[in-house]
């Protein structure tokens, strides 16, 4: 009975045997896992992002947008500031014009003198030149406004002005002038523009009731001042020739640059200008003159308008024709042989005829007092 007894006691049965490796097993199974799920776990955070990296990478894309996006505005703000004005006019167009009652806008007339003050690209010009009582001149004109002008008398520049707001400028000296003739003209100082317009002077020795003032251009001559009386030599016939060939020659002395023309029987047979040392020769085809018939010839002296200012009347008989083919005529300061040729021979290329005729060698230099022989049946 006793061995039975120690044998139960010290003797592990085979189920206790088995259940205790099961649990062991159980057990490192569990603690196995545990361990994976730690590691897994461990390795889970190394490989995920962190909050803070995801946000600061997020705010990082979201300013490179910005960035991006910005840098589109500033390339393209131009068209698309222009396509937004094209926009807000093609509404107002549309649907705001409509609706206003449209304005007629009337444009002034402007006046063709204040178009030129206003353009520097135009000469300077003259308004007004006068002789004074005292023997003074007053000089007035125009150009661009607020511009330095000189005045040039016989080419020489004299003074400088300044022309006001208006265009507008006066020159008046404080000497008056000799008694002579002068030409007087405008030099824009700064563009070295000159006026295309001139002013001639003739200054009596008798005073300014006797002196001219004459504006000269392209068109033709206008009389800025005329003299107000005339007195004895402005007008003066010194020689008449009548010709075979049925012409008249006039020859005198008259006030400068004014102009004379001659009638026969208050018929009228032509014109001339007075040259700047107060001669003129005037020639005209009257035809055939009667012999023993009384005929009445006139040269009369004209103003920038026209008016006749003085005039000479001549009567005479007309008398046998000598038949002499040539006349003389003496040259006088401030001829040629082109006007003496026209004058004698209608034709001013006929000067050759008469240089020719009286052995000069250079047809362009002829003298005062010289003695010319014109052979006038010369064709």
């Amino acid at each position: 009975m006793s061995n039975k007894n120690t044998m139960g006691k010290t003797k592990r049965s085979t189920d206790d045997m088995i259940d205790n490796a099961i649990a062991q097993q159980n057990d490192w199974l569990e603690n196995r896992r545990s361990y994976a799920r730690r590691f897994l776990k461990t390795l889970n955070i190394f490989a995920r992002p962190s909050e803070k990296k995801q946000e600061t990478k997020t705010v990082v894309a979201q300013k490179k947008q910005e960035k991006k996006s910005h840098g589109i505005l500033r390339a393209f703000w131009f068209p698309i500031l222009c396509a937004i004005i094209v926009l807000l006019i093609a509404i107002w167009v549309m649907f705001l014009r409509t609706s206003t009652p449209q304005r007629i806008v009337i444009v002034p007339v402007v006046p063709d003198s204040v178009t030129r003050v206003m353009s520097e690209k135009d000469a300077p010009s003259f308004d007004v030149v006068r002789i004074q009582p005292d023997g003074n001149i007053v000089v007035a004109g125009r150009w661009a406004p607020n511009q330095k002008i000189s005045i040039a008398i016989n080419g020489k520049v004299v003074a400088t002005e300044q022309t006001n707001g208006d265009g507008e400028f006066v020159y008046a000296p404080t000497k008056p002038l000799p008694a002579g003739n002068y030409t007087l003209s405008l030099i824009g100082v700064d563009t070295s523009t000159k006026s295309s317009d001139k002013v001639f002077l003739y200054i009596s020795e008798h005073g300014h009731e006797n002196s001219i003032s004459l504006l000269m251009t392209k068109k033709g001559s206008t009389l800025l001042q005329a003299p107000t009386t005339l007195r004895e030599g402005d007008l003066n016939v010194s020689k008449i020739d009548y010709l075979d060939n049925g012409r008249i020659v006039v020859t005198g002395d008259a006030m400068p640059r004014l102009r004379v023309s001659l009638w026969l029987n208050d018929t009228y047979m032509g014109y001339a200008h007075v040259s700047d040392y107060r001669h003129f020769g005037l020639g005209a085809d009257i035809g055939k003159l009667e012999s023993g018939k009384e005929y009445k010839l006139s040269v009369r002296l004209h103003d920038g308008d026209g008016t006749t200012v003085s005039s000479i009347d001549h009567t005479f008989t007309m008398p046998e024709m000598t038949g002499d083919e040539d006349t003389f005529y003496t040259v006088r300061r401030g001829d040629c042989l082109w006007i003496i040729a026209r004058n004698f021979m209608r034709r001013g290329i006929l000067f050759s005829i008469i240089a020719d005729k009286n052995n000069i060698e250079n047809p362009d230099l002829i003298f005062p007092k010289q003695k010319l022989q014109i052979p006038v049946n010369s064709k």
